[in-house]
């Protein structure tokens, strides 16, 4: 059973906690506990019924304010797919939370309400999703009920939202009309959207084709390296980590990054049984014919498809901290297990999410976007975006603090 991970987007109050609740409620993918804790939650829709936004409203000011502030995530299956949510904020301030939730989604739901149309929330979060590499969008156009269901409604905001999916280069783009509170399209096809002929919204996502990722070889990041040292295994030294793309197999020559030392694989491990060849994803210890000088952060790749190593690189930068950019700061950049120091000399431009145009000689603040210059006092070895999205991105913690203040994707110079 193949899994697919999607997050929800939009603006505030345009019901994408109601309708992960629905999706989850009408699947019968709630536990007992839960339901009595909606039931004594007291929180009611207009017309009487329960009000299961509830059920992704993980922290109490969410409950009291009626807004998603975390990104919550929630899981369910069906006899086809195994499903992972991410519920992301619709507020601005909380973009960065959007920013985390996606970046691991290889589908966005982006909710517009019916009564609003096309609008700047929505043009961040498309934005957004074309930044993050997204590989499929799908626009539910919510609230229906509250048009009267009418045709004309829905077709006005998929002919705006095609426009500005053409100016974003936005080529997979999917829609549906909904009602998350009374259930229309989401679980079974809705009687009074009839003139509607797509599938509902559970059956879209049980047989919805996610775009594969075409990559340049393989990663493989190392996380430790395996030497117990001990008279049974006096001559063991192998090499731990999570293989990123296909194709590392037993003999196959490669490269060691930063340092450019080449060998070839031995053997591959994992549970005290070898394999001939490891799938993306697989966590394996490595063994090589040569005895090289590895530590945690090294990477082993193919020699065929070698990773990129540069200290002065390019990047898409999303803003996480409320203290703004600051171009004299030295920076951690922490990619895989490497942690490396940097400056960000320069910031390049800034995007202006809503029209999509780019903004110069300007401050980098909290949830800004920007395309900034990278120096580092190592090698960084990385893939653009384009090229592998698996290995182009990290995260910038300030050493002050350790907090968290960016996220990166690398991009071709």
């Amino acid at each position: 059973m193949n899994i697919i991970k999607f997050i929800t987007a939009g603006s505030v109050d345009d019901g994408k906690s109601t309708l992960i609740g629905r999706l989850l409620y009408d699947t019968n993918s709630i536990l007992d506990d839960q339901l009595e804790a909606i039931q004594k939650a007291n929180r009611k829709n207009d017309d009487g019924t329960v009000d299961l936004a509830i059920l992704t409203d993980g922290l109490k000011a969410e409950r009291e304010q009626g807004i998603t502030i975390d990104v919550a995530y929630k899981y369910f299956q069906t006899e086809k797919r195994k499903f992972i949510i991410a519920d992301a904020p619709g507020h601005i301030q909380y973009t960065r939370n959007m920013v985390t939730g996606a970046s691991n989604s290889d589908l966005i739901i982006i909710l517009v309400d019916a009564r609003k149309g096309v609008i700047e929330q929505t043009k961040r979060h498309s934005f957004l999703a074309k930044l993050l590499g997204l590989k499929k969008v799908l626009v539910c156009v919510n609230k229906m009920d509250m048009m009267d269901y009418e045709l004309a409604v829905y077709e006005n905001i998929k002919e705006d939202y095609l426009k500005l999916a053409k100016n974003l280069g936005l080529s997979e783009v999917d829609f549906i009309p909904v009602s998350a509170l009374k259930g229309d399209n989401i679980v079974n096809k809705s009687e009074r959207m009839d003139w509607y002929q797509g599938p509902a919204l559970l059956t879209y996502l049980e047989e919805v084709e996610i775009p594969e990722t075409i990559n340049n070889g393989w990663r493989f990041p190392v996380q430790w390296v395996v030497r117990p040292q001990s008279t049974e295994l006096h001559d063991y030294r192998g090499y731990a980590g999570r293989v990123l793309g296909e194709g590392l197999k037993v003999g196959e020559e490669v490269v060691i990054l930063p340092a450019g030392y080449r060998s070839s694989i031995k053997a591959i491990e994992f549970n005290q049984e070898q394999f001939p060849e490891a799938e993306n994803g697989k966590s394996v210890i490595v063994h090589l014919n040569d005895e090289i000088d590895i530590s945690r952060g090294d990477y082993i790749v193919s020699a065929n498809h070698a990773a990129k190593t540069d200290r002065t690189l390019e990047a898409n930068l999303a803003w996480f901290e409320n203290k703004e950019l600051d171009t004299n700061q030295i920076y951690l950049l922490q990619t895989h297990s490497k942690v490396s120091k940097i400056k960000i000399p320069e910031v390049l431009y800034k995007y202006d999410v809503h029209n999509q145009e780019h903004v110069y000689n300007e401050s980098v603040k909290l949830n800004d976007i920007a395309r900034v210059s990278l120096k580092a006092a190592d090698e960084i070895v990385y893939d653009p975006q384009t090229e592998f999205p698996e290995n182009s991105r990290g995260i910038i913690i300030d050493p002050r603090t350790n907090l968290t203040v960016a996220a990166v994707i690398f991009q071709s110079a």
